[in-house]
């Protein structure tokens, strides 16, 4: 069994950890893993060069996520955390005040700036950086070209999009996304076998617009995606009515998408009609929504979407194999 999703950040990073326990619980080797192999295809769109640094939040999330090293109270971030470094560059007017890294977060972006300076590539120095850690998933990002998003907002100013989410915490009114290079990116060496080898290929309950979006606009990759021999399955990351992390309604709301189960699913489309899904997952509180989602050419399953913990996530994931199926 191989498994090709598309994911961001936190979600993508739950969502994950729920997927790696299911198929090791379906699919045992006998030693404690899994016969199934699953590769993370991420965003890199939220990624940044600050204080000579390069830093990819959601690569980490995810690893960090796997790694049981992420702070689940803050919701990013490693455990146990200090933040000296941060208060230093502060004291020296260096960086952005309000964008805190962890002293040992800062060892990853440190050790990741290294391996790209030494003619790395940023999916080989993402596998040097993960091979620390048993994941059991392979993340690979959708490209090695910097394709950073960028917020225009009333006004015409343009910024990046870190600094429009954690520092104006999305509410300055946006007039476009933009992602720099990406009509000129290529998707990282193995996004493409991975997609067109899967037997499932998921979309993780990311943001639609920075991440899955971003994964999907590389080129060649929405056309792998709809040309994949595998079912798609999609995770609704609306919940009644209500995003569930972050403010993707933010992001919606910018593009003109309802903040709304079925409007995230008309929006990437019935495979049928030329869109991607075969399949999509709502929660039990718009299970009102599921015949007119299935009407529109998607078969939709209504499950428990809240990822609460280990189980509830594994949960998640045995219903999307479930309705691949």
């Amino acid at each position: 069994m191989k498994i090709a999703v598309l994911c961001g950040g936190v979600g993508g990073g739950r969502f994950l950890r729920g997927v790696r326990a299911h198929v090791r619980d379906a699919y045992p080797d006998g030693s404690g893993g899994s016969t199934a192999s699953i590769t993370a295809i991420v965003n890199t769109s939220d990624d940044i060069w600050l204080t000579g640094l390069r830093i990819a939040p959601d690569l980490d999330s995810i690893m960090y996520t796997l790694a049981g090293e992420n702070d689940e109270v803050r919701g990013w971030g490693r455990i146990g955390e200090s933040e000296r470094v941060s208060a230093e560059l502060r004291e020296y007017g260096v960086g952005w005040p309000w964008f805190t890294l962890g002293d040992l977060d800062l060892g990853t972006h440190i050790t990741r700036s290294h391996y790209l300076r030494s003619g790395l590539t940023l999916a080989e120095a993402t596998d040097r950086i993960t091979a620390r850690w048993d994941l059991g998933v392979r993340l690979l990002p959708a490209t090695n070209d910097e394709v950073e998003m960028h917020v225009v907002v009333e006004g015409g100013t343009s910024m990046h999009f870190q600094e429009w989410w954690t520092r104006h915490r999305a509410v300055l009114p946006v007039r476009s996304f933009v992602q720099q290079n990406v009509a000129s990116a290529s998707p990282a060496p193995g996004v493409l076998d991975a997609l067109a080898s899967a037997d499932v290929i998921l979309l993780a309950p990311s943001n639609p617009v920075v991440s899955i979006g971003t994964v999907l606009s590389i080129p060649g990759v929405r056309e792998s995606v709809a040309a994949a021999s595998a079912p798609v399955v999609g995770v609704s990351p609306i919940i009644g009515g209500s995003v569930v992390c972050g403010m993707a309604d933010a992001c919606l709301t910018a593009i003109g998408v309802e903040t709304s189960a079925s409007a995230v699913a008309a929006h990437y489309g019935a495979r049928a009609s030329g869109g991607l899904l075969n399949a999509w997952l709502v929660g039990e509180e718009d299970a009102a929504l599921a015949p007119a989602i299935s009407a529109g050419g998607i078969r939709a399953s209504v499950v428990p979407l809240w990822m609460r913990d280990v189980p509830t996530s594994a949960a998640l994931a045995a219903a999307a194999l479930a309705a691949a199926r």
